[in-house]
């Protein structure tokens, strides 16, 4: 059963670093009236880590990795080698409309179905795989999607708010260009019957905004 009744693709053609990238996101949020999925290029070398995170547990983990804080929560995510999508569900949509662990569970199964259309021996975990590691990929929780040995290939963060909801989300799989549009393909048509790609102007004047009011700060990146 499809999550979405429509769905809009946005292969986003820009590489921001992780302070756009951010501010990307939280813009698709102040502003859609209807589902987006976007999947998106880092340009160099960022982890992220969630809303509630701490950034020494981050810098521990990955030492000398540039940092930004998610406006979603999660544990912490090395973007070095990974593909990474955006969704924002506005309030009327089913996933919205969802409790958390529902419409995590929701997007993962279409995301486990895009990977095994790979040929990728995948599954939902059940918790218990869950090992409490602060880094995100070294601790599957309930409805991540692990691969045949319980190793965890994919989790997310999700923020709700009074527009609706962002799921960010990453799959430790590094690819080329081809393969993540292949799979950016495979995961709308899993969410959706009849997805519709589409390209989205950014006002770079709201991003820059954002990025110097919340993401580019180091009190934003390392509050607690």
């Amino acid at each position: 059963m499809h999550v979405f009744e429509s769905l809009d693709l946005w292969i986003d053609p820009v590489s921001r670093p992780g302070p756009a990238a951010m501010a990307v996101d939280e813009w698709l949020m102040e502003t859609r009236a209807s589902p987006v999925l976007r999947v998106y290029r880092w340009s160099g070398n960022w982890g992220t880590l969630g809303y509630f995170g701490r950034i020494a547990d981050a810098r521990a983990a990955f030492p000398g990795l540039p940092w930004v804080r998610r406006w979603t929560g999660g544990g912490t995510v090395d973007h070095r080698a990974d593909w990474t999508y955006t969704i924002f569900a506005p309030k009327d949509s089913a996933p919205a409309r969802m409790k958390g662990a529902e419409s995590y569970r929701a997007i993962h199964a279409a995301l486990a179905a895009a990977l095994a259309d790979e040929g990728l021996p995948v599954r939902l975990s059940d918790g218990s795989d869950q090992t409490g590691a602060a880094a995100c990929f070294a601790n599957p929780v309930g409805h991540d999607i692990v691969d045949a040995s319980g190793r965890k290939l994919a989790g997310a963060g999700q923020r709700r708010g009074g527009r609706g909801l962002l799921h960010q989300g990453s799959v430790a799989l590094p690819c080329d260009a081809a393969t993540s549009e292949a799979r950016a393909r495979s995961l709308a048509r899993a969410l959706c019957a009849s997805p519709a790609e589409c390209h989205i102007e950014v006002p770079e004047d709201r991003i820059s905004a954002l990025v110097r009011a919340r993401y580019g700060t180091p009190e934003w990146t390392g509050r607690s």
